[in-house]
């Protein structure tokens, strides 16, 4: 008897050129499918490994596509050297957000994939080719939004159509940007999983919340002006949380408790968001 991981699943790995990300979103009944299917670098591209997973085809297709080679010649060279090619599916983006699919010719029903500008969309044991067809479609009439939402947004229109016909266990959202990440110091602003849940789509995007709260980007034209009395009553709530002394000062130690320092910028201007955080405190 085979052995080996079935990640039966759907997924979708895409890019937005004019923002510079490349992505993967994946759900699966499959415990932590966010260890083994999404692969993704910045400049390069993203690739979605799975049915009987080959984690490999990830840090392998990255290398290839590194090199210069499409996400087709890609996708053609590492199934060719597989002998398991016939039991894996898999979905690349490159650089240039070329698309291919690949779904052997043993994966189990419902088994197929689809492609466009910017997206490579697969799934097995599914529900239908519904579930496929629910992401392609979503992410191709959600142009112009940011692709963490464009991804989520594909995940929930699949699940809808029908998803992983054995239900729904983990699910991971994976986006790259050079630079992009926390305080500009990391190429990774979303890496989020969700690795055992009832409902793993809803935890998902209950988290990508939180992460937006914390680590996402207000226009600086929102930003709060900080007069005198608005900072003497921020002071005095600061103060009443036990963070003293100056107004700069102790706002920056209350940020950088409350996991908000990404969203500072000095005293003189605030971020709606750290504003409001620090007026929910008593």
């Amino acid at each position: 008897m085979d052995r080996r991981p079935l990640v039966a699943t759907y997924s979708i790995a895409a890019c937005d050129l004019e923002a510079r990300q490349w992505g993967v979103a994946v759900q699966s009944k499959f415990l932590a499918v966010g260890s083994l299917c999404p692969f993704a670098e910045p400049e390069v591209g993203a690739v979605a490994t799975q049915s009987f997973v080959n984690p490999r085809y990830g840090p392998d297709g990255l290398a290839l596509l590194r090199q210069g080679l499409s996400a087709e010649e890609t996708v053609e060279r590492l199934t060719a050297a597989d002998d398991g090619r016939a039991q894996r599916q898999l979905g690349i983006v490159d650089a240039r957000g070329r698309a291919a699919t690949y779904t052997g010719a043993e994966c189990f029903d419902w088994a197929g994939g689809r492609t466009g500008p910017c997206y490579a969309a697969q799934g097995n044991i599914l529900v239908s080719e519904a579930t496929v067809d629910g992401l392609a479609y979503t992410f191709e009439r959600t142009a112009g939004r940011p692709l963490a939402l464009r991804l989520l947004d594909c995940l929930d229109a699949a699940q809808t159509a029908g998803g992983d016909s054995r239900g729904q266990q983990s699910a991971s959202l994976l986006v790259v940007e050079k630079d992009g990440g926390y305080a500009g110091l990391s190429d990774t602003p979303v890496d989020l999983r969700v690795d055992d849940h009832e409902r793993p789509l809803e935890e998902l995007r209950r988290i990508y919340g939180i992460h937006e709260t914390l680590f996402g980007t207000t226009p600086k034209d929102d930003w709060v002006d900080v007069d005198p009395e608005l900072a003497g009553e921020l002071s005095d709530r600061l103060a009443q949380l036990g963070y003293e002394g100056d107004f700069p000062g102790a706002l920056r130690r209350w940020a950088g408790t409350e996991n908000l320092e990404d969203r500072l910028d000095g005293a003189e201007r605030l971020d709606p968001v750290v504003l409001e955080a620090l007026r929910r405190n008593p």
